[in-house]
């Protein structure tokens, strides 16, 4: 399990806004630290498009990497951390730029800007 690794998950409903159900996820978490811990950080993909009006979003295109059956909506603003028994099974991988793209996101969402 590397960052950028896109697994199929199972998210808890929690009645807010949140996304919940059987999704497919980026794992964001490195791999050093995910097998020091029972859970992972992930970011929750939708398939509704327009989620990208969204700060903090951003769209991939399914590919042979990636293995996403449609075009989905990174949801960067939805970081969390789930239990990795709700990991179900690993679809695909993001590409290096769409990486490096997710990194830079989630630099500027906590403002983690290095000077």
């Amino acid at each position: 399990m590397k960052i950028g690794d896109v697994y199929l998950v199972e998210i808890p409903t929690d009645g807010g806004h949140e996304q919940a159900g059987l999704r497919p996820a980026l794992i964001v978490q490195s791999e050093e630290k995910i097998n020091e811990l029972p859970t992972v950080l992930i970011v929750p993909l939708t398939s509704k498009t327009k989620a990208t009006i969204f700060p903090f979003t951003f769209l991939i295109e399914p590919n042979q990497s990636n293995n996403l059956s449609s075009s989905s909506v990174a949801l960067v603003f939805q970081l969390r951390a789930i239990d990795k028994r709700r990991l179900k099974h690993k679809i695909g991988k993001l590409e290096k730029r769409m990486i490096l793209h997710m990194k830079q996101i989630l630099k500027e969402i906590m403002e983690l800007n290095t000077k």
